[in-house]
């Protein structure tokens, strides 16, 4: 029913970039609150990234502010994570996520690793 497959993952040099995907079936996408998650070994997880279902209205983590950028696009129902000048400590699973308060909705992808590793 719901899916949110995540993609364009893997291992990528310090200072690189790399982009992830969520690709989003079985809801209504554009009513949705979009969001990107990660979770490093020994930690617990974290907000990366929000896009709001309208207005384009954007928050992220101080972390990677001004590094990271999220998108969306509601005709392909998919969201998008651009990352640049990549960290080690942007090693992590990413996660993404679908939420919508209204409804008490709230949805998660599987997961993604990304490694920043020279």
């Amino acid at each position: 029913q719901v899916q949110l497959v995540e993609s364009g993952g893997g291992l990528v040099q310090p200072g690189g970039s790399l982009t992830l995907s969520c690709a989003a079936s079985g809801f209504t996408f554009s009513l949705y609150r979009m969001g990107w998650y990660r979770q490093a070994p020994g930690k617990e997880r974290e907000l990366v990234a929000l896009i709001a279902n309208s207005g384009g209205s954007t928050d992220y983590a101080d972390s990677v502010k001004g590094r990271f950028t999220i998108s969306r696009d509601d005709a392909r129902d998919t969201v998008y994570l651009q990352m640049s000048s990549l960290k080690s400590e942007d090693t992590a699973v990413y996660y993404c996520n679908a939420n919508r308060l209204v409804t008490r909705r709230d949805y998660w992808g599987q997961g993604i690793q990304v490694t920043v590793s020279s």
